[in-house]
This record gives C-alpha cells, structure tokens and sequence, in this order.
C-alpha cells in the first residue's frame, strides 16, 4: 500500500525573526506535498519582507514544487527578496536542468 501520509514526506519547520521568516524543508516535494508548502507560505506572506528556504533537507523536489517557490518569488519581488539556501546536490541539479538557478537567489 502506497504512503499517502503528506506529513510523513514533508516537514516544514517555519521560524521568525522579524520580518524574516525562514522555511527549512525535509523530505519530498512534489505534488503531494507542494500544497502544504503553499499553506505555509501563504501563512506568513502578509508579513514577510524577507523569505528564506532552506532546503539542506530536501531529497526531491518535483515541478509542483518548483512552482511554489516561483509563485512566492514573484509575490516577494515587490516586498524584499527572496533566497534558496543549502542545496542538496541533486535538488540544485534539478535547479540547473530546468533553468531556475538563475531565477533565484541562491546561497
């Protein structure tokens, strides 16, 4: 039988300094666990001049992942930035394959 606990895949662990809020990701992103990202990003939008994502805990992540980040990019572009740090290596290959490294900031 195929897991379909999302929490099992995806952990998010959000914290707050300020208007900085800071995202660390573990696990799997992809289609079933993109729409829990997208609630917590949507969570803390209204205050965050700043958006980080530390993804040193991300194995995977899918298109439906890809196309959380990129909508919380383009909602940041007006209020600070946004940045993608501690990359895994097969997660930044996956950024370089698509051609999304250079459509963030990554650290």
């Amino acid at each position: 039988m195929a897991n379909t606990d999302r929490n099992a895949r995806l952990k998010i662990t959000v914290r707050q300094d300020g208007t900085e809020y800071t995202l660390s990701l573990n696990g799997r992103l992809d289609t079933l666990t993109s729409p829990d990202l997208e609630e917590q990003v949507e969570k803390v939008l209204p205050n965050a001049e700043k958006l980080v994502f530390d993804l040193g805990g991300l194995q995977y992540i899918s298109s439906a992942g890809l196309r959380v980040l990129l909508c919380a990019a383009q909602e940041m572009e007006n209020k600070g930035g946004m940045v993608l740090r501690d990359l895994t290596p097969g997660v930044k290959s996956v950024f370089d394959v698509t051609g999304f490294s250079s459509a963030f900031t990554l650290e």
